[in-house]
């Protein structure tokens, strides 16, 4: 098995590697051979910085001072968001470019092109620079999305529940205690009677949780019948998962693996373990025809999984909700296009037979701190038990 990881990452590797030499090439070409002064020696010591930051940090991350730390973290994940687009923009051009010469089409489009590199490259630059103010503005601006749904069974003595759905926080050098706060202040708002966190909680580093004292912040959250989670990857890529564990436990929220509890005599809220664990611990999650042994089927039966995935097994097991994040829509566009292909369902309300679902796109950021063509949401759902 370690072979096929070693595979993996000389594969990415390489891509990033030579993505980042044609688009560093680009920009020695149409920019920076023309400021005065600057040689071409120190422009690429420079852009290899810039663009291998995330690996640098991840290197020397015991080693470096924190704001060494931060600062590269930063650099990085915005890198990537610059990358992106570049490669988008710039490869477009290139591939019309070289159509336009093989095929003879369009004639003058090569000599306009020429023409027109310096007015043509501060367009780029200044459509990429848009976007990452814009994504980023946008990823500071959480909405509540509602949803008012009905399950066809009794909840006992509880007839309606407002529950308050949270995914995909990513807590670490980028969204810290700020963002948490803004969050429970969201949450707060609602006045819940149940909170549920659907994984990726933590971006990767457990430290976060005691260099801000987040498990204060976590407290600070106000539901009538408790606040629950599921883990996600992010946990596991961590390698600290007892510590996540342990820091959102002491935060007040029950970690769920692998497990299922009945919430005020009235419903059953079962959360799954990450699907991924087995690639990180080896030992892989439970079937969920196990979770739901000694399970009164008659009872409502609301699922946390932290990736939409398999819907067809939650429907045939008799689930009535499901909970889900980990997409993030796509995070911008147009990757959005490439997450609505893969999931069964990306984001949003979506039913299956008896099955209901509903997957939220996340409330912080992974990678670069953008949003593009969505918004970073909680969301509200109203449920009534009628049987």
């Amino acid at each position: 098995m370690k072979w096929v990881v070693w595979l993996f990452f000389i594969v990415f590797f390489s891509l990033y590697g030579l993505l980042n030499y044609y688009l560093g090439l680009r920009g020695w070409q149409y920019i920076f051979r023309y400021l005065p002064g600057l040689s071409k020696t120190a422009y690429w010591v420079f852009f290899t910085v810039i663009a291998w930051a995330y690996v640098i940090e991840f290197i020397g991350k015991k080693t470096f001072p924190l704001w060494v730390n931060v600062a590269l973290t930063w650099i990085g994940s915005y890198w990537l968001g610059i990358l992106f687009y570049a490669f988008l923009i710039l490869g477009m051009i290139d591939i019309g470019r070289l159509l336009v010469g093989w095929t003879g089409i369009f004639p003058g489009l090569q000599a306009f092109l020429a023409g027109h590199r310096g007015m043509i490259t501060a367009g780029v630059v200044a459509v990429i620079a848009s976007l990452m103010v814009y994504g980023s503005l946008n990823a500071l601006s959480p909405r509540v999305t509602r949803y008012e749904i009905t399950i066809p069974k009794s909840g006992g003595s509880i007839k309606e529940l407002k529950m308050v759905l949270v995914s995909d926080i990513h807590l670490g050098k980028i969204v810290g205690v700020n963002r948490l706060t803004k969050m429970v202040q969201m949450v707060n708002q609602c006045h819940p009677d149940l909170v549920v966190f659907a994984g990726d909680m933590i971006d990767g580093n457990v430290d976060i949780f005691t260099e801000q004292k987040l498990d204060n912040v976590l407290k600070e959250i106000k539901s009538k019948y408790g606040n629950y989670a599921v883990l996600g990857n992010h946990e596991y890529i961590s390698r600290e998962v007892d510590r996540a564990v342990f820091y959102l436990n002491k935060g007040g929220v029950r970690v769920l693996q692998d497990e299922a509890v009945r919430v005020a005599d009235s419903f059953y809220l079962i959360g799954r373990d990450e699907r991924s664990t087995h690639g990180f611990s080896g030992s892989g999650r439970k079937d969920l025809a196990d979770l739901l042994v000694g399970v009164d089927r008659n009872a409502p039966l609301i699922l946390l999984d932290h990736q939409p995935q398999n819907l067809a097994e939650a429907e045939l097991h008799g689930i009535d909700l499901q909970l889900s994040g980990h997409t993030h829509r796509g995070q911008f566009f147009p990757v959005n296009l490439i997450t609505r292909r893969i999931f069964e369902n990306d984001w949003g309300y979506f039913a299956k037979g008896s099955l209901q679902v509903i997957v939220s796109n996340g409330f912080g950021t992974w990678g670069p701190p953008i949003r593009i063509g969505n918004r970073p949401e909680i969301v509200e759902i109203f449920i009534r038990f009628q049987p």
